[in-house]
């Protein structure tokens, strides 16, 4: 379907452009929104006659996002879930959960304006961009963990989704030790071979000095 871009959209064009886009993308996302009109010869006239009014909105909602955007950008959000031990959420973590956590610290963001492809389902760090603006887009940090002690340690960088118990851990300490006393042992035992090898060498040619001597008596 061949569409007139009411405002800039990345990776499709510039305001007032025509462009060509899936007929599922046009229905469901920009026609519903107001983001563009089908390419019609009325159409074409109707953004002519309200082209001024749609470049001043569009500066005003610039200078929101601006404002906007001083306030989130770069900050770290923490999100508290239930999951597993190796970290897999009991659930995940949407768009609206992520937009209800920026608004609950004052600033105006909805969960269209989170650009998160797909639910966050294990703990950890998260970059999240947000596009307040064509012309305005921004990123948070979204730290997914169990407590704030663990969040504070994934903010430290630690890989908190591998983990062992004491009853492993003491396990694997023994396997160790097992292992270097092994190798350790190994070792002398081959010493041990290799002065024997040296004895029997140097006791060889009085050996057979003796037999020599013995032949030349008889």
């Amino acid at each position: 379907m061949d569409v007139i871009l009411l405002e800039r959209i990345g990776r499709l064009g510039q305001m007032g452009d025509v462009v060509k886009v899936k007929d599922g993308f046009a229905r469901n996302f920009l026609l519903p929104r107001g983001k563009a009109l089908r390419a019609s010869a009325d159409n074409k006239a109707r953004f002519e006659g309200m082209k001024a009014e749609l470049q001043t909105k569009s500066l005003e909602a610039k200078g929101e996002a601006g404002k906007l955007a001083a306030k989130v950008d770069g900050k770290t959000y923490v999100v508290i879930r239930q999951a597993s031990e190796t970290g897999q959420l009991f659930g995940s973590v949407s768009t609206r959960d992520i937009a209800n956590l920026i608004q609950a610290e004052g600033a105006e963001v909805n969960r269209a304006q989170i650009a998160l492809n797909a639910p966050i389902k294990l703990i950890g760090a998260y970059k999240v961009p947000l596009d307040l603006h064509p012309d305005v887009e921004v990123s948070v940090t979204v730290t997914v963990a169990r407590s704030a002690a663990e969040a504070e340690r994934i903010a430290r960088g630690e890989n908190v989704n591998i983990r062992r118990d004491e009853d492993e851990e003491d396990a694997a300490e023994a396997l160790a030790k097992a292992e270097a006393l092994f190798d350790e042992k190994s070792t002398d035992e081959e010493d041990s071979e290799a002065d024997g090898e040296e004895t029997a060498d140097a006791e060889t040619p009085a050996k057979a000095g003796k037999k020599k001597k013995d032949a030349d008596e008889d």
